[in-house]
C-alpha cells in the first residue's frame, strides 16, 4: 500500500473509468471542510452547501458519461449527530447521481469487514481511508492488491444487499 495526497485522491475520484463504491463504517466524522457547516446545522442555521458543489458537478458529470457510484453508509441506530446531519445534506448528492444507501450497523454483524472506510476505483484499485479517534482524516492508502480488491467487493456488495436507499431511509 501506499499513502497518497488530497491532491492525488482528487484524481482518482475525477479519473476513474467506469464507478466507484464507497463504503462508510464510522458514526462521526470530523473533517475539516464539514465541521464549521455541522456547528450551523446544530445551531439552526441555514447552510446553502455552496462546499459541496464541485463534488456535486463532478457527481454529473460522472452520471452524464454513465458511470456508476455507489456509497453505503452503515450506521448505528438511533444516528449520532453526524449522522443525522449527513442525511441532511445528501439529497443533493443523490440528486447528482451518487446513489447513497443506509445500513442499520444491526444487519451487518455477520459480514467480514475491512478495518477502514474505503473506496473502490474500477474494481481494481483501493483507497482505504484512515481516521484519528476524532475522525479527523489521518491518512489515504492505496492498494491495488487483488486479495485487498476482492475483500471490499465483497463487504461492500454484502452490505449494498441490506441498505436502504437515501429517499426510503428514514432517521431513527
Amino acid at each position: 500500500m501506499i499513502a497518497i495526497t488530497d491532491e492525488q485522491f482528487g484524481d482518482l475520484v475525477a479519473g476513474f473509468d467506469d464507478n466507484f463504491i464507497h463504503l462508510e463504517t464510522r458514526d462521526a466524522y470530523g473533517t475539516t471542510v464539514e465541521l464549521p457547516h455541522m456547528a450551523k446545522w446544530a445551531a439552526g442555521e441555514h447552510d446553502d452547501l455552496e462546499w459541496l458543489q464541485d463534488w456535486c458537478a463532478n457527481l454529473r458529470r460522472k452520471r452524464a458519461a454513465g458511470k456508476s457510484m455507489r456509497r453505503a453508509r452503515i450506521v448505528s441506530e438511533p444516528l449520532s449527530d453526524y449522522q443525522r446531519w449527513s442525511h441532511s445534506i445528501a439529497q443533493p448528492m443523490v440528486d447528482a447521481g451518487e446513489d447513497i444507501r443506509w445500513v442499520p450497523r444491526r444487519l451487518v454483524s455477520s459480514i467480514a469487514f475491512p478495518g477502514n472506510d474505503f473506496y473502490v476505483f474500477d474494481n481494481r484499485t483501493v483507497m482505504f481511508l484512515i481516521y484519528a479517534g476524532s475522525g479527523l482524516a489521518a491518512e489515504k492508502l492505496v492498494s491495488t492488491d487483488p486479495a485487498d480488491v476482492r475483500l471490499c467487493l465483497s463487504a461492500f456488495e454484502a452490505a449494498w444487499k441490506l441498505a436502504v436507499p437515501h429517499r426510503g431511509y428514514t432517521p431513527v
